[in-house]
């Protein structure tokens, strides 16, 4: 019953949350001074409900088929930071950058000025990312990460610095995945208990499968070239031989060993690579260039060269 009371004191903390911080990019814009301008807040009071509501939404969703089957306990900080070699780090930034992507371009299709809409998408999107976090500090298993709130903040920092800045986005954080094959290494069963079965459970889990981009548009640093506008030379990183946070070892309630592949070195990646950038392409169509910005959160499969363990290997295509 305690229990109970806690995770509905957590839901109602966390939704009040939301439902503020939702609203707050309508402080940005400048009341209206005309008729269009007057549709234009409108339309952006319409945007700011849907947000709430979605995010609102969401958050409930997670709650109910994901933080309920954990206890709860007074809110607190988790210190992870050594964790999964950071590639959980990584993956806060990426997310945060997308979902300010994203709705920069919902808030400027309102009316809304780049730089205005640059900030309200930066706001909407910590608001979408530290909902997580949020529940996290909540839940008796995990607790409020610094470490992940900080990569939140400069995941929608650098999208909003390089609108500001720049007045375009010269740099994509970018995601991609490879599915790891455990069963040659008699290793599946510890990969279906940490990383899920299913492949989208997979794609959000599996680190070691996982790798996220810093893709430079050239063109845009060198306008003065003849460089193709759609060229991206991309920086990567990623890992491997994880099996659990910190080490792959573990131990039950007694200290007794339960799992133990220590032999398995825990490596960190490097990746040089190519990339298109898919924003680039000319088009009239909304829904299109609408779809060309959801698409170019993900890196295309191209040639790389790795850098690991000390040695440089090439890949004829790496995902």
């Amino acid at each position: 019953m305690e229990s109970t009371a806690r995770q509905l004191m957590c839901k109602f903390e966390c939704v009040k949350y939301l439902l503020l911080i939702s609203f707050l990019p309508l402080l940005v814009q400048a009341q209206p001074s005309s008729d269009s301008a007057a549709i234009s807040i409108y339309k952006q009071r319409w945007v700011a409900a849907g947000m709430a509501a979605g995010i609102t939404t969401g958050v409930v969703i997670l709650s109910n088929y994901w933080y309920q089957q954990y206890p709860s306990e007074s809110f607190h900080f988790f210190n992870d930071n050594a964790e999964w070699l950071q590639m959980d780090k990584a993956g806060h930034l990426f997310t945060a950058y997308t979902a300010a992507n994203w709705s920069r371009a919902l808030w400027k299709s309102t009316g809304m000025q780049p730089r205005q809409a640059a900030l309200a998408g930066a706001i909407s999107s910590l608001a979408f990312v530290s909902s997580i976090e949020m529940f996290d500090g909540f839940s008796s298993e995990w607790g409020f990460s610094g470490g992940d709130m900080l990569a939140n903040v400069l995941g929608a920092g650098l999208l909003l610095g390089q609108e500001w800045g720049w007045k375009q986005q010269r740099i994509t954080i970018k995601f991609s995945y490879q599915p790891i094959n455990y069963a040659p290494a008699g290793l599946q069963g510890r990969a279906d208990a940490l990383f899920g079965t299913r492949t989208m459970e997979k794609m959000l889990k599996d680190y070691n499968g996982q790798t996220y981009w810093a893709c430079f548009n050239l063109a845009s640093f060198f306008p003065a070239s003849r460089l193709p506008k759609w060229l991206n030379v991309s920086l990567g990183y990623g890992a491997g031989g994880m099996l659990g946070g910190t080490e792959n070892q573990q131990k039950d309630a007694n200290g007794n060993i339960i799992f133990n592949r220590m032999d398995i070195a825990r490596v960190r990646k490097g990746y040089l690579s190519l990339d298109v950038d898919l924003t680039t392409i000319p088009t009239q169509k909304k829904w299109l260039k609408n779809l060309l910005l959801a698409v170019n959160s993900v890196k295309i499969p191209a040639p790389a060269l790795e850098w690991s363990n000390g040695k440089l290997q090439a890949h004829w295509l790496k995902f």
